[in-house]
Parts: C-alpha cells; sequence; structure tokens
C-alpha cells in the first residue's frame, strides 16, 4: 500500500512539472559607441529584448519588411519577439550597425 501512495506521489509531482510553462526570458542588447553587443543572440517566441542605448545618438533595430524599434539616445526599449525564424536587424540611421537573432518557436 505504501509503495502505491509514493508512486500516486511521484506520478502527480512529475504530471504537475510537465505542466508547468516554460517562461520567457529578458534579453539585454547594449549599444554602445555604434554597435549592437552581443551581435548574435538565440532567443524564443514571446522573449524580450531590451536594446539598452548608451550612445547620445538615437538607433533602431530594423528588420527590413518587419519590424522597427526606435531606440532614443540614453534610453532602454522593450520588445517582444512574436515569429520564429532567423532575423537580421540593421540601424536605419547608421547601416553599418548589425545584429542577427535567431528565434525558436515556444
Amino acid at each position: 500500500m505504501r509503495q502505491g501512495r509514493y508512486f500516486f506521489a511521484f506520478a502527480v509531482l512529475a504530471w504537475t512539472l510537465s505542466i508547468v510553462p516554460v517562461r520567457a526570458e529578458t534579453i539585454q542588447v547594449v549599444i554602445d559607441k555604434l554597435v549592437f553587443a552581443p551581435v548574435e543572440i538565440k532567443a524564443k517566441v514571446g522573449d524580450t529584448i531590451d536594446w539598452v542605448n548608451k550612445d547620445i545618438l538615437a538607433h533602431t533595430a530594423t528588420v527590413k519588411g518587419d519590424w522597427d524599434v526606435l531606440i532614443p539616445a540614453k534610453k532602454t526599449v522593450s520588445f517582444v519577439l512574436k515569429t520564429a525564424g532567423d532575423v537580421e536587424y540593421y540601424c536605419r540611421f547608421h547601416p553599418n550597425m548589425k545584429g542577427r537573432i535567431s528565434i525558436a518557436a515556444k
């Protein structure tokens, strides 16, 4: 009888752990001296990117044909990733500034 209770308790615990939702993460990209750092990141759909602009100039994080995030000087802007895939982004004001995000499905 005791073994049955332990098995049942273990089964309930395993089931509970299997339904706990995966939490979204916040990933920080720092902009300093006209550079995105890190240049390449891995994320999941639902994760948030915080762009922290330390420069005295405004920047953007722009994916051609998709999203465009304006990041004012000395500010932080957040953006939630909505679709999976590999994206390359750049700053519209300073096109030599580039980054890459590999976005996995949930």
